[in-house]
Parts: structure tokens; sequence; C-alpha cells
């Protein structure tokens, strides 16, 4: 039985109601985006009409249509390829009104958008004209760089979209489509293209390196946005994959990367990792929020999938390794937090003194200090404790021995557990 993602149904949902906003699918690379749209215009295809940006002009299908027969489409990626297949879609919807007696619009989505350049402006002016004319069509965009999407959207596009956000695979996802084990699962994450590769682990590390990484940071990044510095951009990432769920302030990551001249460079680019859902540096919790911005960044991967191709660590060894697996247990919780965490919600860490928090959500006056305990047997966080003491307000969570089992954790979303 094939597996379907939430995000699926909800964007049904959506599909069904008037036309009214522009619909987003807003995402990182191989997390099933695709999948979700194409699925949907499959299930009635003379509703729907799907196009990329990726795809080679002889392997894209047109169907009927007496536009796509009179004429070809453009054979660059730009402003009159848009047009063309916009106005298919059109054609297509009018003459699924034709031949319908249903009451639903018609889909158009359109893969990799942002690939093209001035892309919002184009869309825009599309729109605008299909809204003033009442075409009944629906709009679904597709995006795989999170950055560059919000910049478009949010200066053309404001008021005229609704985000739909999908994710890295959860623990549950993983689990009920590919039956990975709860330890499998903190190794290898929550990619689901490479599920069926973990028994050959060579296989596995190799395609998530070169099918999953390079195109991450060579595409969706150095190609889309101004770098300056390339390789220290790179050197940043493995960087954090190697120390993911420690403290390590800027200062010790120019010493790390001795090409690294500014401070404020790296944390651009680390804002850039954190855009593309590679790689986060979360702020120390504080009562002030300057002093949250100040704070030296404790690195969090989105998926631990990228932690562990990047490793020496086989399966066996990091499990027979308890500090490191200590790690990546903690990782796979930061990366559940991150992917999992609505607009309003903050993920900080919190340390004072030798007394430490492994993460904090706060939304609003909510608070929960989360410590992450790997050992097979109860341990007291005295960090907990001495949070609490500081933040009265705030709810206690042990995940481990002892507390939450780390499956039932990575089972609900973060807020599921605020106070």
């Amino acid at each position: 039985m094939k597996y379907t993602r939430p995000q699926e149904a909800l964007l049904k949902t959506r599909l069904g109601d008037p036309v009214h906003f522009i619909n987003l699918l807003a995402g990182p690379r191989q997390v099933g985006k695709t999948t979700i749209i194409r699925d949907i215009v499959a299930s009635v295809p003379t509703q729907g009409y799907y196009v990329s940006v990726d795809d080679e002009p002889s392997n894209v299908s047109y169907g009927k249509s007496n536009l796509a027969a009179a004429t070809s489409p453009p054979q660059r990626k730009d402003k009159a390829w848009l047009a063309f297949h916009w106005q298919e879609a059109r054609n297509r919807a009018a003459a699924w009104l034709k031949t319908t007696q249903r009451d639903e619009a018609f889909v158009f989505a359109i893969d990799e958008i942002q690939k093209i350049e001035h892309w919002s402006d184009i869309v825009k002016g599309l729109w605008d004209a299909d809204r003033a004319n009442g075409v009944p069509m629906h709009v679904v965009l597709l995006g795989s760089a999170p950055l560059l999407m919000q910049k478009g959207l949010s200066e053309s596009l404001a008021g005229r979209y609704e985000t739909l956000p999908v994710s890295h695979w959860g623990f549950a996802e993983m689990q009920e489509a590919f039956g990975l084990t709860l330890e499998q699962y903190v190794y290898f994450g929550g990619y689901p293209g490479s599920a069926w590769l973990i028994k050959d682990e060579t296989r596995w590390r190799r395609y998530v390196r070169d099918s999953l990484i390079q195109p991450n940071i060579e595409k969706d990044i150095l190609q889309m946005v101004r770098i300056k510095n390339p390789m220290l951009l790179k050197q940043l990432f493995e960087l954090g994959c190697h120390y993911s769920g420690q403290e390590l302030s800027l200062t010790k990551m120019i010493e790390a990367i001795i090409e690294a001249k500014h401070t404020e460079t790296l944390a651009d680019y680390l804002h850039l990792l954190a855009e593309t859902k590679l790689l986060a540096g979360l702020h120390k919790y504080a009562g002030q929020e300057v002093r949250k911005r100040n704070s030296a960044p404790k690195l969090h991967v989105f998926n631990t999938a990228l932690m562990s191709a990047l490793q020496d660590y086989s399966f066996a060894e990091a499990q027979a390794d308890r500090s490191y697996w200590g790690r990546l247990v903690e990782s796979s919780v930061g990366a559940h937090l991150l992917n999992t965490c609505d607009e309003d919600t903050k993920l900080y860490y919190w340390r004072e003194g030798n007394q430490e928090v492994d993460f904090v959500l706060a939304k609003g006056k909510k608070l929960t200090a989360i410590e992450v305990k790997s050992a097979p047997k109860p341990v007291v966080s005295a960090g907990l404790n001495v949070f609490a003491e500081k933040y009265p307000q705030a709810r206690k969570i042990l995940v481990g021995a002892g507390g939450v089992p780390l499956a039932e954790f990575l089972s609900q979303p973060a807020d599921d557990w605020l106070e």
C-alpha cells in the first residue's frame, strides 16, 4: 500500500475550495513535494496540468490541446515559457468546465518555479489577470529553495498566496512507510528516497552525498545566491554536520575554518543553510532578545542522514560508541523539533555555568525545557531543575529512560510538548 503524507490530504482540501489564493508547497529537496502534486493531478488527469522547470522539453507530455498541437513551448525556461504553459492551463481549464458537472476548479502546478528569473513578477501579472477574468483555476507552486521562494513571495505576491510547508520525514512516517526501527531512523534519518538503500551503507552514504547534499548546496544555494566564498559555505556545512548537537561559537568556527575572516560571513552562510533546511544554529535562551542573538549558536542538522553520511561511523559502530550515539539521539530530537515547530514557536538551548538544557521551546507565554538522555538507565538532569528554578512557569521534559520514551517524543509535533 502506498504511503501518502498528511500534506497531500490538506492540499486536496484546499483545492476543493473556491479559488482565493495561490497554493505554495515549500520545503527542502527530496521530501515528497512533487509526489504530492503529481498524485493529485494524476487522480483526475483532465482536471490538472503539471509542468516542471527542471524537465527537458523532450520529456514533457502536454496531452491533448489545440494550443500544444499548433505550437511548441519555448526552449528557454523564461517568461515566455511560463506564459505559454499558463495559457495552456487556461485552455485546459476551459475544456474541463465544458465536460464536467463538478463544482471544482482546474489545477495548474509549476515545479521548481524559483529557477525562472523574475518568476514572482510574472506570476503576479498572470494571476491578477485570471482573478480579473474569473478563471476557475487553482495554481500550485513548488520550490526547493525556500530562501529564494520567500524573497519572491514577499516582493511581488504578498496577500496572494497560502503556504503549505513540507518538511523532512519524521520517525512515525519512516516507520509506517518503510518499516524503519527507531535505531535505524536515528542513524539513517528521514529521506524517503534513500530508505531502500540502508542495507548497503556504502551505496546509501554515496546517494545522500551525491544526490541530496550536493544538489542542495550546488543548485539551491550556489547557483541561486551570490556567494563570495563557496568553499567556506561547504566547509561550514561539513563542520556543522560533525558538530551537530554541540555549542560552537563563530570564533571557534573561524579557528576550525582557517579561510574565514569575518564572523558576519559565517553568520550569513549559516542563515542560508537554515533556510534550505540543512543546518540550523540555535541561540541560547535568555530573558533579553539581545542576549539571545549574541549567544554562541548550537549547531543542529535538520536530518540526521546529513550527519551520518559525512561521518566515518557505520550503523553498528555508531551504536557501539555511546558518546557518539548520544549525539545522534540528541540530533534526531533537534531535527524533529526544527521540522515540526510552527512559525510562532521558537527553539533554543540553555546554558548557565556548568548547567545546561538541550532544548527550550517558547511560544508566547508557553515555555518547555527538554533534556535528552540516551543512557539505558534513568539519569537525573540537574540542568532541568536549575532551569525550572529560574523559569518556574516552564514545563520540564526528560526524553529517554525514566522520562518520555524517545519513540513517543519523535511521534508528536513540537507544539504538543508546550505547557
